[in-house]
């Protein structure tokens, strides 16, 4: 990644530090429905609200699962993880993103839509980031294997003092998620300590962009450039997500 001396500070766009030059269920991808005539589904009809348990909780992550998303254990447990596969669901279905569950989404479950494809002449396997929606899917042979909410870079310029290297540094950017083409390059495991933060699990994809795990992926743009996940997406990812992959960057989030 590039970095700019001015005035003191760092400028830089990204929350990581690219090092020197050295080192389910699956469904078949389509724009806007399955590939299939899915088998016909009755889901409950029941409001749920965080925090809710019980068999319509279990329905509904059950389903979540098979469509892609990861709403963690079916535990019928109404959670933090459980919510951000809602809030996924919700965007890519065009439902308003809110922690109730009520007839829209209800209806949704049952007559599902599939993510917006990006690249449509894009490889087989392949990683895809609309920052219009804040949606993050994985494509694996051809078959969408992933769909997450996530969180970009804000837009908003910041300027932060640090200890980085055993000195007190500025680091400044502009806090941008780029859009274009890249592929991904060097990952880490676990936390990662890098001069804008910690980030969990990172896969590189844009210099020191990554995604990553972040305990607070809100409903808006929040990084410092990079794309933020759920923790429990950023703990099955690089499993799914190897070296080398084209990552399609598209879009723009309207506040």
């Amino acid at each position: 990644m590039l970095a700019l001396l001015t005035a003191g500070a760092v400028a830089l766009a990204g929350c990581g530090v690219a090092p020197a030059e050295t080192a389910s269920h699956s469904i078949t991808a389509a724009a806007g429905r399955l590939a299939e005539p899915p088998p016909a589904v009755t889901a409950p009809d029941k409001k749920l609200k965080l925090g809710a348990k019980g068999k319509a909780v279990v329905w509904l992550q059950k389903r979540l699962r098979e469509l892609g998303y990861r709403p963690g254990k079916a535990d019928g447990r109404y959670g933090g993880t459980t919510l951000g596969a809602v809030w996924a669901f919700q965007k890519v279905n065009g439902i308003k993103p809110t922690s109730t569950i009520g007839k829209a989404t209800w209806r949704a479950l049952e007559q599902p839509r599939t993510p917006k494809v990006l690249a449509r002449n894009g490889k087989r396997t392949r990683a895809e980031v609309n920052l219009s929606t804040q949606i993050m899917t994985l494509y694996v042979g051809g078959e969408l294997k992933l769909i997450s909410h996530m969180s970009s870079g804000s837009g908003v310029p910041y300027c932060e003092t640090t200890v980085w290297q055993g000195k007190e540094q500025r680091f400044c950017g502009s806090a941008t998620t780029p859009t274009g083409t890249y592929k991904t390059t060097w990952r880490r495991d676990g936390w990662h300590k890098s001069y804008l933060g910690e980030l969990y699990n990172p896969i590189f994809f844009n210099g020191g962009i990554a995604f990553h795990g972040a305990l607070s992926v809100p409903l808006y743009p929040a990084s410092h450039g990079c794309v933020r996940l759920p923790m429990n997406v950023a703990e099955e990812l690089p499993g799914l997500l190897g070296t080398g992959v084209p990552v399609h960057v598209r879009g723009k989030f309207r506040r």
